[in-house]
This record gives C-alpha cells, structure tokens and sequence, in this order.
C-alpha cells in the first residue's frame, strides 16, 4: 500500500474528496463542491424540478430545493422576493412554475414583511390567470386564506384595465382547479370602477349588467354558423384560440383571422397546426408573417420568448408530427429557418472573444433526461448551448464525453434540428467530466477556455476536473480558464468555488453567453 494514492492533493479518483477541501458527495457519488444558498435558489427558479435527474427524482430534488428556499426565506425573506422578481421578470426561465411556487411560499412561509412583500409582488410575477391559478393552489395547500391573501388577490383583478381582465376571463377560464369565479368569491374585492363591477358580476354570476363587447362576441362566436362569420368576429373583437368553438378550428380562414393578433408565444405554439390546416405554406402571405414576426428581436424579448421554447418548437415542427403521432404536416422551410435564427436572437447580445475555446457536452447515461418536462434530454439542450459559443468564436472544439471521448461535428452552418440528431439517444457510460481536460493536456492542444455541459453527476475519473486542469495549466504554460454550464437543479458544481479561473453558470439561462464572454475577458 503506497500512502501517497490514498492521500494525493494533485490526483485524487473522483469517488473520494480532494484532501483538505471542503467537496461533498453528489447523487452519483462522486465528490464535488456544494453551491452557496443562492445560486441553488438561481438553479431551481430557472430550470426548475419537475423532470428530476438521473439519480434524484423529482420529489427528491422539488424537496431539497424547498429546503433551501425556506432557509433563505427565514434568513433573508425580502431579498428571495426580490430575486424572484428580477428573475422571473428578465425572461431567464423557460416557464415561470419555480418562481409562482418560489413567491407563494414566500408569502405563506415568511414572516410579516416577507408574505407582506410577496403579496405586493403578485401581479409582477402572476402575470396572467393562469399564473394566478397556480399561486392559488399553492397558497391554499399552506394557509388559510387571511385578509392580506384576499386583498392582493381582489388587487390583481383591480389593478388590471377592464379590457385585459375581460381577455384574461375569456382566455384563461380555468386552470389547477380554479377559476376566475373562485377567487372573486374568495376575495371578494370593492370593484375599481363601474367596468370592474360589471365584469366581475358576469365572471361569478354570470349576468351582464352592462354591455362588454368582447364577452358578447364570444358569446355570438358560440352560435357562429359559418367560418365566414366566425371569422369577423374573431377580427372585429380580438378573440384569442381559447373562444373559438373546436370545430371551426380546422379552417384556415379562422387562424388567418387569430393570427393577426396572436401573442408571439402563442404563435410559436400553434405553428404545425396552421401548418396542417393549410395556412402557413412556402410563399404564402401568412407564413411571411409568421417569418417576420420571428425576425423581431424586440418583438421576441418583450413577449420574453425564451429560448428554451424556441428550440423545442423547431424540433417539433421540423419533425413534421406530433409528440404522440396523430396529427402529421409538411414543414415549411422558412418556418424552419426562422425558428433557428430565433433561437439565437433569444439570447442577450454575444461578442466574440477570439479565444480558443473546448466545449464538453456531457453524453453519459444520467443526461438522457428530459429538462422543463418536455422530450428533449438535458443532452441534446447542452448541445443547443453549445452552438451559441460554436456560433461566435472563431476557434472552437467540440466534443461528447461520458467515461470516453469522441468529437461532436458542430458547425456554424448547421441548423437546430440536425445539432439535436447528432445527441438523440446518444446517452452512453459512466461521467468523467475531467475527460476535456485530459484529452487537450494529452494531445498538446492550446486551450484558454474549457466548457464543460453537465449535470455535474461526476464521478468516474481517476482525477477531478479541478485538478486535471491545473495540470494542465501547468504543461502547457497557459491560464486556461474552466466553465460549467450547469443542467440541472441541483446544489453542486465540479467548479472550485476557490479557484478565480472557474465559472458556475445555469444551463439555459438566457444571459449565461453574455456572463461567459465577460468572464473570459477579464
């Protein structure tokens, strides 16, 4: 027995800690080291919990982020708050579900300034009724429903113009078991103006006392006989999809008419089915508009596109069918190609920094989860990642690593739904995450930047990736600089919270190529 394996600060098997650190276990049993509080907060509010990993499901993992939301609400209850309002606000997210789950514990769990601040910020991170709905059902599965409860529900409906609440009743009529009829009843608010009071009576009674023009649009929209007819009254009123009777949803006229005043995430979501009634096809005025309206940048970041829902959308409508395989269309080309320059247009603004970059997409077994509880693997997202750095700089390598290496062909000119074949199922052996390192170190490769797509599930290598890049550093005399793009919700990074040349990041996360770029220029 030699003591110096047993004990090695420069080469030590990822299954024991670097001696004399601070590393804990990760769920795969590899030892890595624990994020500080917040930034698990950042993890689980943007990525969220509700696919799990490889090794924790979802309940395990939804609980051990309550655990730290709640040891950061009774520290720190006003500041959670405020992180769930800028995050929730800058579009960094792909769905909105953590921070509405975040807040309401906030406002059922903290103390009397925390749910004081949390119900203040209701309508800033409930921006819709289904938003509402899902703050409801929260709240009511850990409080009673007390006068501040009532109040800021009675102040969502009230600080809302009359014509949004009566688009936000008609859209968004029920959802998680509630409805807009249930939480008047429970609030029970003093209408703002005579408009409010007359809607509110229609919503809990179902009575007009006054006329609402787009109430009794819908209501004639029920009794439409022809798609002619429907089709003016879906343009004269503004009526979204939810008030159009099914079976006038197979006519190209109507979606004509819904996508004039379609919400762009709305229109991104019914791409294949105007596709399959016959509205979008090549050179037809309709999909013009669908092409331009995804060429506007200002356009996609108001709507806070994020592009997360860019990329399945691409994926899917590429396809040509649906997740189950009933409903089948022919792709229309410019669609396609919109959706990928959408994509990246998503993202804050990226400048090359004519670094040499080694990216390393994780492709071991625990990457085949879905992410955002869709069908795409948190492998083939990291590979979509990937592709913004593969996009801007110059010098770039890509690769795919589990317990081996192999290189990922990436390049500039291919499109999304060819970058998400080459990892499809393509999930395979144990996690080296040192694997980059040592492959460039063993090659002679220069390298100022390694980025490393993971899970952080570590734990197969025979050195961790904190010490193989100082050897690195090392033999090849230069300051390489280590960033991990974390995928998942958990607490732990490979990055050495010690080390100023490593960079934790959240995977998908709308700034993270802004934040790299700004890293690795300092």
């Amino acid at each position: 027995m030699k003591y110096s394996k047993l004990f090695n600060r420069f080469q030590t098997p990822q299954t024991q800690p670097i001696p004399l650190s601070n590393q804990v276990r990760n769920s795969a049993g590899g030892f890595v080291w624990a994020l500080d509080r917040w930034s698990v907060l950042d993890r689980f509010l943007i990525l969220g919990s509700e696919s799990g990993t490889y090794y924790a499901k979802p309940q395990q993992l939804t609980l051990d982020n309550v655990k730290n939301v709640l040891a950061l609400i009774d520290e720190h209850g006003v500041k959670v708050v405020e992180r769930i309002c800028e995050i929730s606000l800058s579009g960094r997210a792909p769905k909105n579900d953590a921070a509405i789950f975040a807040l309401a514990l906030c406002a059922s769990l903290g103390n009397d300034l925390t749910r004081t601040a949390a119900l203040n910020a209701l309508p800033t991170v409930c921006r819709t009724g289904t938003h509402l709905f899902q703050f409801a059902e929260v709240c009511d599965g850990m409080r009673g429903w007390g006068r501040g409860l009532r109040r800021a529900i009675g102040g969502w409906y009230n600080t809302k113009s009359v014509e949004d609440l009566e688009y936000q009743a008609i859209k968004y009529k029920q959802r998680e078991g509630w409805s807009h009829r249930d939480l008047l009843r429970l609030a029970h608010p003093v209408p703002a103006s005579d408009s409010h009071k007359a809607l509110f009576k229609w919503i809990v009674d179902g009575e007009q006392i006054e006329p609402l023009a787009r109430v009794e649009a819908m209501i004639r929209l029920q009794k439409a006989t022809t798609a002619q007819e429907a089709t003016d009254l879906i343009r004269e009123s503004r009526l979204p999809r939810e008030a159009v009777p099914t079976e006038w949803l197979n006519e190209a006229t109507v979606w004509e008419a819904l996508l004039e005043q379609m919400p762009m995430t709305a229109m991104i979501r019914n791409l294949a089915t105007m596709t399959r009634v016959g509205l979008l096809a090549p050179g037809s005025m309709a999909t013009r508009r669908v092409v331009h309206e995804l060429q506007d940048v200002n356009r996609i970041r108001k709507a806070r596109v994020h592009p997360m829902s860019l990329l399945l959308a691409q994926r899917t409508y590429a396809s040509g069918t649906g997740q189950k395989g009933s409903w089948v269309w022919t792709p229309v080309p410019e669609v396609i190609d919109a959706l990928d320059a959408a994509f990246y247009t998503a993202f804050d603004n990226v400048e090359p920094t004519g670094k040499r970059f080694l990216l390393g997409v994780d492709v071991s077994g625990s990457m085949s989860c879905g992410m955002f509880g869709s069908q795409l693997s948190a492998c083939e997202v990291a590979s979509a990642m990937a592709m913004i750095t593969v996009a801007t700089e110059e010098v770039v390598t890509p690769m795919a690593f589990s317990s081996q290496f192999r290189r990922l062909p990436l390049s500039k000119r291919m499109r999304l739904d060819d970058v998400l074949k080459l990892t499809q199922d393509q999930n395979f052996g144990s996690t080296d995450c040192a694997l980059p390192i040592l492959h460039a170190l063993k090659e002679r490769v220069p390298i100022d930047v390694f980025v490393v797509y993971t899970d952080n599930e570590t734990w197969f290598g025979k050195i961790h990736p904190a010490q193989a890049l100082a050897k690195y550093r090392n033999a090849m005399g230069i300051e390489a600089k280590l960033i991990v793009v974390g995928i998942a919700a958990t607490n732990f990074t490979i990055a050495d919270p010690n080390d100023r040349g490593m960079l934790d990041v959240v995977g998908f996360d709308t700034s993270v190529p802004t934040v790299m770029t700004e890293f690795v220029k300092t």
